[in-house]
């Protein structure tokens, strides 16, 4: 009997349906053991050490990663902090103070007025004992308010152009007394431009140590005094006098007063020079820059040209020797200023001066000086520039004015190689402070040469 299961003739011809029944046959004659279970168990592991190695694995690379973190925040910790220093270097220049130096601290009592000078003015005598005195019922006991109200009227002027004479006999502690004899004095002393002012007979003048008395009894301290310097008693009085600027005034009179009849020594207006220099430094008489300036100008134009070669090298080096080595440098070159020939030579000398003080080499050799500027490495971490900045500005003023004739040459070679040095070997990203402003000024020159 035939096979039931056998394929039929055709369906043995077709490789699809002939194809099934041997893989179906295939596997139900594969026949899976124990054994073959065990060995394949024991050949692939055991599943759950293997899940416990896994663990383990992740727990491992879990601290990996850990301590990985923890070293980026310490990495990302020590570079912020070293950005907050670099802006904390940068912020520097703030910190620096700005120019300026106390001239007055506490101030004294004024010396008690001589009440007999008033008694003995020819002056008042004189109206005392005219028919005029009992219409304006004057005595000498109203002598003193009589001649202040003539001289705040202006009327004492004129009255001393009539008389031809006028005598020191009124001191008042009113402002505007003290404003109207200061113009007064002004008016009546005489000076080589005035040449058709009426003359009048003068008994008596200032004094350089009456005018140098004035000023340290409201507390002229030459300069000594810090801008933060304290008082010691809340009570008292700091600062510089009312009449400041009637000081000013009479003095820069005063020295106009050379050729007519001088009353100073050529040494007393150098030292009134100095005092200048110092109330250019006190910020509080900021707003006196002008008359600061015009009683400057008087004090350089009252010496001769022979004595102006001496005395102009003896204010360079008295200042020097006591400008703080600081930005006062540059308030100190500022205010001398002008277009003169001994304005610019002498705000020259100042400068070189002040250059070789900081230095701590007066008198060296001006090559010498530049060689020294340019042997400082401004590559090393720890240059100031701020002292470089400094030093720049106060060599470029020195040799504004002008090259020495011997040195000249080798000093413009110098000075060429110096101003190149810093322009090029300070990076634009180098952030220490005054680094770009010396490389920036540094630029400037070295193109405007």
């Amino acid at each position: 009997m035939d096979d039931l299961d056998a394929p039929l003739d055709f369906e043995s011809e077709d490789a699809l349906v002939s194809s099934v029944p041997v893989a179906n046959e295939r596997k139900r004659k594969k026949i899976i053991g124990l054994d073959d279970l065990l060995s394949e168990f024991y050949h692939a592991g055991n599943p759950v050490n293997e899940s416990k190695k896994s663990s383990k694995a992740k727990h491992h690379d879990s601290d990996e990663e850990d301590n990985t973190s923890k070293n980026k925040e310490k990495l990302l910790s020590k570079f912020v902090s070293e950005c907050q220093k670099q802006v904390n270097d940068i912020l520097t220049e703030d910190d620096i103070p700005l120019w300026g130096r106390r001239a007055f601290g506490r101030q004294r009592s004024p010396p008690p007025l001589d009440s007999k000078a008033l008694i003995n003015c020819k002056l008042l005598q004189s109206f005392t004992k005219s028919k005029f005195s009992s219409i304006l019922e004057m005595t000498i006991d109203k002598g003193e308010a009589f001649l202040e109200g003539l001289l705040v009227d202006g009327w004492l002027l004129n009255l001393v152009f009539l008389c031809g004479s006028v005598e020191d006999s009124l001191h008042s502690s009113k402002v505007d007394v003290q404003e109207s004899g200061c113009d007064f004095w002004c008016s009546i002393l005489p000076t080589e431009v005035e040449v058709n002012k009426p003359t009048v007979g003068l008994t008596w003048f200032p004094s350089f140590a009456q005018l140098k008395d004035a000023l340290e009894i409201f507390g002229y301290s030459h300069g000594t005094l810090s801008p933060s310097a304290s008082v010691d008693n809340a009570s008292e009085i700091c600062g510089p006098p009312v009449n400041i600027r009637c000081w000013l005034k009479l003095v820069a009179t005063f020295c106009k007063m050379r050729n007519p009849c001088p009353i100073f020594s050529t040494s007393e207006v150098e030292e009134l020079f100095d005092i200048i220099i110092w109330l250019f430094l006190d910020r509080q008489l900021q707003g006196l820059s002008f008359l600061l300036s015009e009683c400057m100008l008087s004090i350089i134009t009252f010496f001769t040209d022979e004595e102006w070669l001496m005395s102009s090298e003896k204010i360079a080096t008295s200042i020097a020797s006591r400008a703080p080595k600081d930005l006062n440098c540059f308030r100190i070159v500022e205010c001398i200023s002008g277009v003169d020939e001994r304005t610019r030579g002498l705000r020259s000398q100042v400068s070189w001066q002040i250059l070789t003080h900081s230095m701590g080499n007066p008198g060296a050799n001006p090559v010498g000086i530049l060689r020294s500027l340019s042997s400082v490495n401004v590559k090393d971490k720890n240059c100031d520039f701020f002292k470089v900045y400094i030093r720049l500005v106060l060599a470029e003023n020195w040799l504004a004015s002008g090259l020495p004739v011997e040195e000249g040459p080798a000093i413009a070679e110098v000075w060429s190689r110096y101003l190149r040095s810093l322009s090029t070997q300070i990076s634009n990203t180098d952030w220490r402070s005054y680094a770009a402003k010396v490389r920036n000024r540094a630029s400037y020159l070295l193109q405007s040469m």
